[in-house]
């Protein structure tokens, strides 16, 4: 597998920063900051390997797809060796587009194979739960650490396969200010961003165009004579909808990302009869809320909605307390779970998802929302015609 992480000699194109001219919106796809550490790690990694960094490497990425990165300021003395991809983010608005991610690795001597991660100046530490990340660790997502532990593990199997390990160190030139775009102060992750990504691209969610990809993708289906339509809010929740409703042709599936209000307003319009949401705890809470748009720059989510649910659904006072006082859905979900209330905080969510939906989104259509974990396996289903 080391062999095929290519060394190009040619020359690296010219490298997209934040301060460039302001390029033509649109639906180009860029990568996410795990890809570019993933990049920049096997990078460093291959310096060790063959005594110097590449100007180009080829990384697979989560979703399986092998995409070739520049590489600069790459440097190696034997021991360690350093390496930067420089993040592009298609045509997605992203704070941390430009971004150095900057990977040093270190040989460690006698490690018997062992990738150690950590995190660097500019990459967030976690201080608050609810993230399904280790407390005052690095907020380097699940995915991304994987994907990247993956990378380094083929780039440096001569170094592995002789019984010493890797020291990964992941930094971000900048990135503490980078986060101050962001909501991860208030997620309790501080002094830097995140490293994150599912698949490894990043997709125009924020973009006019992806808005109007979800009114096609509508419109596709019922031009099919599809009369169910199911949103999702990501790639997760889409698969474990696909498995709970096998009868359904695959395009009635839209990722509506977090498109509330064009996706119901086009499948109102186009008469479609069931509407299905499948979402994670945190999208379905803002659903609940009655947001049009999702994403996490727009609005926080309502703790005191979740709070609510929780106690509905027999919460010791003490913990809804702390649900109240949390940043993120999340930290709910798995308090709950640990109670065995997950089932019951879901569903409890789900109604005042529907509810809010009807509402907002009137029509003979019936509604149906799958809440599902965040491992995208589901949780609970609950149609509107069980709501009192």
């Amino acid at each position: 597998m080391a062999s095929e992480l290519a060394v190009a000699g040619h020359a690296a194109p010219d490298k997209i920063r934040k301060g460039d001219p302001k390029r033509d919106r649109g639906n180009r796809t860029g990568f996410s900051t795990g890809a570019n550490s993933a990049a920049a790690a096997a990078a460093a990694t291959l310096g060790l390997v063959h005594g110097r960094v590449p100007d180009f490497v080829d990384c697979v990425l989560p979703n399986t797809q092998r995409v070739r990165f520049p590489i600069c300021d790459g440097w190696t003395d034997g021991q360690r060796a350093r390496a930067v991809s420089i993040k592009d983010a298609g045509d997605d608005p992203d704070a941390t587009n430009g971004a150095h991610l900057t990977v040093e690795v270190e040989r460690l001597p006698g490690a018997s194979g062992q990738i150690v991660l950590r995190g660097g100046p500019g990459v967030g530490i976690v201080t608050k739960p609810g993230l399904g990340l280790d407390v005052g660790g690095p907020a380097i997502n699940p995915v991304p650490r994987r994907n990247i532990g993956d990378n380094v593990r083929a780039a440096g199997s001569p170094i592995l396969d002789a019984g010493d390990g890797l020291a990964v160190t992941i930094s971000v030139p900048g990135g503490d200010e980078m986060a101050k775009k962001t909501l991860n102060a208030r997620l309790g992750i501080l002094g830097g961003i995140s490293i994150l990504g599912t698949t490894g691209i990043v997709r125009p969610y924020s973009t006019a165009a992806f808005r109007a990809s979800v009114v096609q993708a509508v419109d596709v289906a019922a031009n099919q004579g599809h009369t169910s339509v199911v949103f999702t809010t990501g790639g997760r929740t889409e698969k474990c909808a696909m498995r709970c409703y096998p009868a359904l042709d695959e395009a009635c599936f839209v990722q509506m990302g977090d498109f509330v209000k064009a996706a119901f307003q086009t499948a109102v319009k186009q008469h479609m009869q069931h509407i299905i949401v499948g979402a994670m705890v945190g999208k379905l809470t803002k659903i609940a809320q009655g947001l049009s748009v999702t994403h996490a720059w727009r609005e926080e989510v309502d703790r005191e909605l979740i709070a609510s649910a929780a106690a509905e659904v027999g919460a010791p006072p003490d913990l809804v307390a702390e649900i109240r006082a949390a940043e993120t859905a999340r930290f709910a979900a798995e308090r709950l779970a640990e109670l065995d209330l997950a089932v019951a905080f879901h569903r409890a969510l789900a109604e005042r998802a529907i509810r809010s939906l009807r509402q907002r989104y009137p029509g003979p259509h019936r509604l149906t929302v799958l809440a599902c974990n965040f491992e995208g396996v589901p949780i609970v289903t609950v149609e509107e015609h069980e709501l009192v």
